[in-house]
């Protein structure tokens, strides 16, 4: 990666790698939040399915 950045750099490119590592970032940070709802998803998932079993446990008592 240094060969790489040193490259770039001497090319006078150093705009196109900051907006690399900006992308690359923003990528990055999208990927997580994405996995990070999707668990609070399965979480929620999981109480709802849990209030309906409650709610047919309860039903089949009356």
């Amino acid at each position: 990666m240094d060969e790489l950045t040193r490259t770039v750099i001497e090319r006078g490119d150093l705009a196109h790698l900051a907006l690399f590592l900006w992308a690359s970032g923003a990528s990055a940070l999208l990927v997580w939040a994405l996995r990070e709802m999707a668990k609070v998803n399965q979480h929620f998932n999981d109480f709802v399915q849990e209030i309906a079993s409650l709610n047919r446990l309860f039903r089949k008592d009356d």
